[in-house]
């Protein structure tokens, strides 16, 4: 199997050291050296600088782990050249061209994995088996908190210069932190409408981006869900608590803890990830997912239409915020780019 990786920042390197951990060899490397990271890893591996010319080599699949708003530059050919993608969350900075990717998918025959990768997490899933018996009853109330210190993220660079802090590139914490929009449309599916407050964190020195977000999630149920992001935490904090009618349930997903209480059993019940669990488990988990889905035929744990729409649900936030008033996903169907970005090159490393 041929993989080709277009983009070899932190996430990229952390794919390609991960296919090669799982035993794959067929690797081709499309990048355009924008990475502040060293080059000794990347050494033994063919490269190519031009899009076309590395899917000439016709690799079966593609990991599309450029910056946020250059993705669909490179998964858009690359669907129509037949391959099969994963592509990094979120699936695009804004809801355009997501039309022609679907048309390049149908055309070329490949699937689309969209790498929400905290959907392979013990505890999240636990929590889906547990909604899935009514374990805690009707959920009422969910709160979900990620908080991560963005300048500790990548010690080797400038936090002011990464993607995750330049509206240029689709950055900011609600699209770079969007895995809890995902799972909560995974968990409970999608909001009927968003109220949220943004801020830019002024001692971070952002690039015209939000660095934190309070957002409450309104659905049809009567539930809401709130969810606090922020580039600001130290340490580090990331949790999920769910109230029911009939129990709850908190999950802890970077100590990997989750305990719920029922009404029939009366007590906290608990389960822990597996000993020597690491964070990277859950990228691995995906990788060894992907394969699946091209050699044989698997379903995509995320597919383009979620990743689209846990899209729309960022891109609603993020308006509500600017607005500082509730935004209905009828009116986010109209939302277009999020803004005009200059035309360049589209790997990153």
């Amino acid at each position: 199997m041929k993989f080709l990786i277009a983009g070899l920042g932190s996430i990229g390197r952390r794919h390609l050291r991960n296919l090669l951990a799982l035993g794959e060899q067929e690797i081709i490397l499309y990048r355009t050296h924008q990475s502040t990271l060293p080059e000794a890893e990347l050494a033994d591996f063919l490269v190519e600088t031009n899009l076309q010319a590395a899917l000439t080599h016709q690799p079966d699949a593609v990991i599309v782990s450029n910056p946020t708003a250059l993705h669909l530059d490179v998964a858009i050919p690359a669907a129509l050249a037949g391959c099969h993608l994963l592509i990094e969350k979120p699936v695009s900075h804004s809801l355009e061209r997501l039309a022609d990717l679907q048309a390049a998918v149908d055309q070329g025959g490949g699937q689309i994995l969209i790498g929400y990768h905290f959907r392979y997490h013990p505890g999240l899933q636990k929590i889906s088996e547990l909604l899935v018996q009514n374990a805690i009853g009707r959920p009422l109330s969910v709160h979900a908190h990620w908080g991560e210190y963005l300048p500790d993220w990548h010690p080797w660079e400038d936090h002011r210069s990464s993607y995750s802090a330049r509206a240029d590139l689709g950055g900011g914490v609600v699209l770079t932190l969007s895995h809890p929009l995902d799972y909560l449309n995974w968990l409970f599916g999608q909001p009927v409408g968003v109220v949220a407050r943004t801020a830019q964190l002024p001692h971070l020195e952002l690039q015209g981006v939000e660095g934190m977000a309070d957002i409450v999630l309104q659905y049809s149920s009567g539930m809401s869900a709130g969810v606090h992001l922020n580039y600001a935490q130290r340490p580090a904090v990331h949790r999920l608590e769910i109230v029911g009618t009939e129990g709850s349930a908190t999950c802890d997903l970077l100590a990997g803890q989750l305990r719920w209480w029922t009404r029939s059993s009366g007590r906290w019940l608990e389960q822990l990830v597996p000993p020597g669990f690491e964070r990277n488990d859950l990228f691995l988990d995906e990788l060894r997912h992907f394969r699946d889905l091209v050699q044989l035929g698997a379903e995509p744990a995320c597919r383009l239409e979620e990743g689209v729409a846990s899209l729309k649900v960022a891109l609603a936030a993020i308006e509500a915020g600017r607005r500082s008033a509730p935004l209905s996903f009828e009116a986010n169907e109209q939302l277009g780019a999020r803004t005009q970005l200059p035309r360049r090159e589209v790997g990153d490393g």
